[in-house]
């Protein structure tokens, strides 16, 4: 089991850390995971590559942003 219905994907700690940071994990991980907006395009299609690194999938431009999202 990877993670629990209250907390979402940080339900893979359990109990441990605080409720807070958890909270706080699974919040910055859906962002992340989200498609951001594409500067070149204006579209929600871009894909988070790595750290700071997206590619839109809609016309495949390489761009770099922020960590976790593109602003």
């Amino acid at each position: 089991m990877s993670h629990l219905k209250k907390v979402g994907s940080a339900g893979r700690f359990g109990a441990r850390y605080g409720l807070k940071i958890r909270r706080d994990v699974a919040k910055i991980e859906a962002e992340q995971r989200m498609l951001q907006k594409c500067p070149s395009c204006d579209r929600k299609s871009a894909k988070k590559q790595s750290v700071g690194i997206f590619k839109c999938t809609k016309c495949g431009a390489v761009f770099t942003g922020k960590a976790y999202k593109v602003k």
